[in-house]
This record gives structure tokens, sequence and C-alpha cells, in this order.
């Protein structure tokens, strides 16, 4: 996971949450900022309190992986409780390899076939969730996010071309991230 710090405008500082926390601990820049996610847009509030060392160690313990039980750890697999109607469990047990290895396949399948739309929805969710916190009040907001949602990447760069440097690339980066750059 990786951040990136506003304090009113402007782009202060990004990096991983301990990297940002430890600044936030220690700079000298007065208040007002605002910590986003950048995979997700998402504002998130991070630990400052104790030293440097403290919040990195914090920070390590939260991201440690967590002990597996039986199953393959070494896949991921995790088990967790789906809800079916007795028809699809009839049928999902007529499956060769029974339901988890049919289940697997249905969903690879479905994420194959909707993978690049469910990344362009997340990048205007990403944008949408930042520019909503940061620029609501800006003008062309509602405009910028019709374009953002209408998926118009030239209409939205202009709607938002006046408003301030670190603002308006910040929300581009979340919401056009992995597209060919004159790509409309």
């Amino acid at each position: 996971m990786s951040c990136t710090v506003f304090q009113d405008f402007r782009k202060v500082a990004s990096g991983t949450p301990p990297q940002v926390a430890i600044f936030l601990k220690d700079t000298t820049q007065g208040g007002g900022f605002l910590v986003f996610d950048n995979e997700t847009g998402r504002q998130i509030d991070l630990d400052t309190r104790g030293t440097p060392e403290e919040i990195l160690v914090r920070y390590t313990e939260q991201t440690a992986p967590e002990p597996r039980g039986r199953g393959r750890p070494r896949l991921g697999v995790v088990a967790r409780e789906v809800t079916l109607l007795p028809r699809h469990w009839d049928w999902l047990g007529l499956q060769p390899g029974g339901a988890s290895v049919a289940l697997r396949k249905l969903v690879e399948e479905a994420r194959r076939a909707s993978g690049d739309r469910d990344r362009v929805r997340a990048a205007q969710d990403a944008a949408y969730r930042f520019i909503s916190a940061i620029a609501g009040n800006l003008p062309g907001f509602e405009e910028a996010a019709r374009a953002l949602f209408a998926y118009d990447r030239r209409r939205f760069a202009d709607l938002i071309a006046g408003w301030p440097e670190d603002v308006r690339d910040y929300a581009i980066q979340l919401a056009f991230a992995d597209q060919d750059p004159g790509a409309s």
C-alpha cells in the first residue's frame, strides 16, 4: 500500500503508510493534511504516536501475514461461507473436482470476462472519492464527475484544467493510471 499527502491543494508527500506517518509526525509545515490511499482514493488516518521506530514497528506488525491453519496456505486459500440454493449445490456437486474447483473456475472466468470493466470502475471510484474529498467546492466539480463516469478522459481533463496542479494530476493518475495517455 502507498499513500499521498495533501496540504490544502498541494501534494506534500507520498510513500508507504509508515513513511508518511513519520513525515506527518516530524513535519513543521502546520496542519490541514489529508492522506489518500493511492489505490482506492479513500481518505485514511495514520497513527503518528510514538517514535519513528515505534511507528515502523506498529505498521510492520499490522502488515505481517497471519498464521494460517489447514488448507493450501501457499496458494492463499481461505475458507469462507457461501450461501446457495439447493439446486446450485446439486449442480456444483456434479462438477469434476467438486464444488470448490467449480466455484474457482467460475470466478476466474468471470474475472477474465469483466476484468477491464472492473478496473475502469475501480479507477473511477478512486478518483471520485479523491475529488469529492478535496475538490468538491472547486469550479466544474459536478461536470468533471459526470465526465469521469462517462469515461470521457479529454472532457474530464478539460474540466479540471483550472484546478490546482497537484489535485488535477493526482485525480488523472487515479482515474486513468493504466490507460494509454492518448486514449479518450
